[in-house]
C-alpha cells in the first residue's frame, strides 16, 4: 500500500511527539473522534470495556484475524489494521523490525 506524502508526515510526526503510532492508540483515535463511549465503542467490537481499554493502552495485544475483523467493523483497511497488530507483536518482542502488510 502507497502511502501519500503527507499521510508519511503526519505519522512521522504523532511518533515524534506521541510514540510508537499502535492499534490500541489508532483505535482510541477513531473512537474519540466519532465520539462513542469505551463501551459503545466496546459492543461494537464486540468485546467488553476492560478489553478495549486494556488495547488502547497497550497492555494487551489483538491478533491479525480480530485486528482484521475489527477493521471491518469500522469501515478501515484491514490492512492499516493487521500491519499495526502484527508491529505491536514484534515490538513488545524487543525485535528492531518494521512490519509492512499489502492485500494479496
Amino acid at each position: 500500500m502507497k502511502q501519500n506524502k503527507k499521510a508519511v508526515e503526519a505519522l512521522a510526526y504523532f511518533e515524534r511527539t506521541l510514540g510508537p503510532f499502535t492499534l490500541g492508540r489508532a483505535l482510541a483515535s477513531i473512537r474519540e473522534t466519532e465520539g462513542y463511549t469505551l463501551a459503545r465503542f466496546a459492543k461494537k467490537l464486540g468485546v467488553s470495556r476492560a478489553h478495549l481499554c486494556d488495547v488502547e493502552r497497550g497492555r494487551r495485544g489483538v491478533s491479525a484475524e480480530r485486528a482484521a475483523r475489527w477493521a471491518k467493523v469500522l469501515g478501515h483497511p484491514p490492512q492499516v489494521f493487521v500491519a499495526l497488530a502484527l508491529q505491536d507483536e514484534v515490538t513488545a518482542a524487543g525485535l528492531k523490525l518494521k512490519v509492512s502488510v499489502e492485500a494479496a
